[in-house]
């Protein structure tokens, strides 16, 4: 998500370049576009320093977040209500996700090798939908599979898997993997859920998804590399072996 961000952003910058003015006064337009076309080097180094704000944007979050984490480390890690892979394990780690996320649905093979692969990796399922009506629909009928004592881990890949996902397919899929029909979408303890979650991804200014959280470590987007380093460094602290 945050990757993705910073293509359009970038692209933003050639754009306003291109366009400073308003389109009514054509010889300023016209005497920019001629600078820019004679000093091109501008426009890389417009870009750059989007970056490097991007870049300060997002360590300025991930600081924020980590304050934040101590007071909050009960919502989330311990909400009864999450789906939890490898409930006994001692290194807790906590995603933020939507079914129709790219950068999720990228993870998601990854996140589940993890949980298969390190039974002593306990794995927090936090449902963020923010890719609107359809996103939420499926999250809803994650929830009512979980309700209804089915498979989530199931529900989780297929959702992830599954294109095109909508409502219809969402059901269908739901009710292969345990939701009962007479549930599905109706549940307003659901509704509770999502908007506690959605209020926690605000306090700690997640900003997109995937977003992981390790102890008091953020790890934004699909970077595996760096969630599975951060759990290292959390198992080494409880001094374990490190990931496989």
């Amino acid at each position: 998500m945050r990757l993705f961000r910073s293509a359009i952003l970038a692209g933003a910058v050639v754009l306003v370049a291109c366009h400073p003015s308003p389109p009514s006064d054509k010889s300023f337009d016209a005497r920019v576009k001629a600078y820019i076309l004679a000093h091109p080097e501008v426009i890389g180094e417009a870009i750059q320093k989007l970056q490097a704000k991007m870049a300060a944007d997002d360590a300025a979050a991930q600081a924020k977040a980590s304050a934040q984490l101590p007071a909050l480390r009960a919502a989330v890690e311990r909400d009864p209500r999450d789906f939890v892979a490898n409930p006994k394990g001692v290194v807790t780690v906590t995603e933020f996700y939507d079914y129709r996320c790219p950068h999720c649905i990228d993870a998601a093979p990854k996140v589940l090798g993890l949980i298969n692969n390190n039974p002593n990796v306990r794995f927090v399922f936090k449902e963020m939908p923010i890719f609107g009506p359809t996103s939420e629909h499926a999250a809803r009928a994650a929830l009512e599979v979980k309700k209804a004592g089915g498979d989530y881990l199931g529900v989780y890949r297929t959702f992830m898997e599954t294109r095109p996902l909508d409502d219809e397919v969402i059901d269908q899929i739901a009710l292969r993997f345990g939701a009962r029909k007479s549930d599905l979408g109706s549940d307003p303890a659901a509704d509770v859920q999502l908007a506690d979650i959605a209020a926690l991804f605000n306090k700690l200014d997640l900003g997109g998804t995937p977003a992981f959280i390790v102890g008091d470590e953020l790890v934004p987007g699909d970077d595996m590399d760096a969630l599975n380093a951060a759990i290292a460094k959390a198992r080494k602290g409880e001094g374990a072996a490190a990931p496989a």
